[in-house]
């Protein structure tokens, strides 16, 4: 199977298994899905989703975040991973907003990498999920199904976005990078993968176990 024939297959399987995934996060604007995605840093969803739930509450924006304060922000998603940094960081993102964007989250890369917990993927995140703007965020799930399907080596997180941004048209993007996830999450573990029970890789094979 070629790699155009692949990518073609991948496309369809995942169009007929996830026609229309929803965001794991719950959010409100743009604003309260920053949050999140910097809470969800080895961090489930689902507990992100239980955190945020109280945390808006009180504090679902920028000004009530900054009152709140570290150990406010603190008390409330002590339940996430690594919650002392990202209280820091979600304070002073938080300030930032209020004090050069006046309460906006900024809608380029660079100034979204530029805030306190924020990389490239929370940027990506935040641009096709908030904004709308192509981009194909890469987490844990697909920079490993890009490598097992062939679609990329696997090299770094930077190369499987760039190699998956030439297999699929950026119309899509946003799609794709929801169905890819949820395909790791239900078919194709990191742990425990069986080839011949996965949709995809007992079709196309499997580059790695």
């Amino acid at each position: 199977m070629t790699k155009k024939e692949k990518i073609a297959f991948i496309n369809q399987k995942l169009d007929e298994l996830f026609p229309d995934p929803p965001i794991p996060l719950d959010y409100r604007d743009p604003y309260t899905l920053l949050v999140a995605v910097v809470l969800s840093a080895q961090c489930t969803d689902a507990r992100v989703n239980l955190v945020t739930a109280e945390l808006y509450k009180v504090a679902d924006t920028p000004a009530k975040m900054v009152k709140l304060g570290v150990e406010g922000i603190a008390e409330y998603i002590k339940t996430c991973g690594l919650y002392q940094n990202k209280s820091k960081n979600i304070f002073k993102l938080s300030q930032i907003l209020v004090e050069k964007y006046g309460g906006e989250v900024p809608r380029t890369f660079e100034d979204l990498e530029a805030l306190p917990g924020v990389g490239h993927k929370t940027a990506s995140v935040m641009m096709i999920h908030a904004f709308k703007v192509p981009a194909f965020p890469v987490d844990t799930h697909i920079h490993r199904l890009a490598a097992r399907w062939g679609l990329s080596d696997g090299s770094t997180v930077e190369r499987t976005e760039a190699d998956l941004k030439k297999s699929f048209p950026p119309e899509t993007w946003e799609l794709k990078h929801l169905q890819i996830i949820l395909f790791g999450r239900t078919y194709c573990k990191a742990m425990g993968h069986k080839v011949d029970q996965c949709p995809i890789c007992s079709v196309i094979g499997c580059k790695t176990k």
